[in-house]
């Protein structure tokens, strides 16, 4: 008899929808697997569903908050039931995108020049204060982000003064923290990584949008964005990357499965954009399309992610 996996999506992030439709794909291809699958969508009565359902492991298809940010994690660790992915504290410092940063940055790994502002920890800062600090010591062009929201949401590349502003306003839309880093004219090219003890890179994906950038509007949108395998960079810049993701897995003890992000700018020189925990499943999603050019069906990719689930170091 199959193991019983219980997919959790849906939930109450702003990714909701995204979700929903990763779980449908994961269960589909799980079942497809023999495995004997049930869904659950964590907007619901979770504790008692899930101790009703009593799976043998629960597959994480939940993304942004209340389910990529350590919660539903530290959830199954108390009811000590095994879940793909990483675990409590890589999932709550990866979904912040201001911690990442300051762990990136002491660590010395490459990530682009940035500031970090809290509006609950200085009161006092204004979407005026913080333009003035930003084009003091970053200049424009920057890229403003809400600290803890993921798939782009609230994201805004900012070219001229008047846009600043704007930007500034619409990412504290999401969040009280936002960072602020320095633009890098590059190539987007993302880094997936399978994994527990002994993680491997993945064949690197470029992400052409025909937005403005790779947001959440063409990540999810058929014929808004394109995925080339090869991605354009140079052999020497492709090295350094799949280095550096492997490197960016272990530090922050990632498990089962991430996606590392990255811009290559024209000199080869790659930089550590963010780290995504629980990554897209979609039909339209990266991961998926990495494992198919790594030649791994999106059915074998999931069951191998419940067998890193069950393997996970204690």
């Amino acid at each position: 008899m199959g193991k019983k996996v219980l997919v959790l999506c849906g939930g109450k992030s702003k990714e909701r929808e995204v979700s929903l439709r990763s779980g449908q794909a994961v269960a589909d291809a799980l079942a497809a697997k023999g495995f004997i699958v049930s869904m659950l969508d964590v907007n619901e009565e979770v504790i008692t569903s899930i101790q009703k359902l009593a799976p043998d492991v629960v597959f994480l298809a939940l993304h942004g908050k209340y389910g990529e940010d350590g919660t539903i994690q530290g959830l199954l660790d108390i009811l000590k039931i095994p879940y793909t992915g990483s675990g409590v504290l890589t999932s709550a410092i990866c979904i912040n995108k201001a911690m990442t940063k300051r762990i990136l940055d002491y660590e010395n790994l490459p990530t682009a020049p940035f500031l970090i502002f809290d509006l609950v920890h200085s009161p006092g800062l204004t979407v005026e204060s913080i333009a003035a600090a930003v084009e003091a010591k970053l200049g424009i062009p920057v890229v403003v982000k809400p600290s803890t929201q993921g798939s782009s949401i609230g994201t805004t590349i900012v070219k001229n003064h008047e846009a600043l502003h704007e930007g500034i306003r619409s990412a504290l839309q999401f969040d009280h923290e936002l960072v602020v880093e320095k633009f890098v004219e590059g190539t987007e090219v993302t880094a997936s990584v399978l994994g527990n003890e002994n993680p491997v890179a993945l064949p690197l994906i470029e992400s052409v949008a025909e937005n403005e950038f790779y947001d959440y509007e063409a990540k999810y949108t058929p014929g808004m964005s394109h995925h080339l395998i090869p991605a354009r960079i140079s052999e020497r810049a492709r090295e350094k990357v799949m280095d550096l993701a492997v490197q960016t897995y272990k530090l922050f003890n990632c498990q089962g499965f991430s996606r590392v992000d990255f811009i290559v700018d024209a000199d080869d020189n790659p930089y550590i954009l963010e780290v995504n925990t629980i990554p897209g499943m979609t039909a339209l999603s990266l991961f998926p399309d990495a494992a198919r050019a790594a030649g791994m069906s999106f059915e074998d990719l999931c069951a191998r992610l419940v067998e890193l689930a069950i393997a996970k170091p204690k």
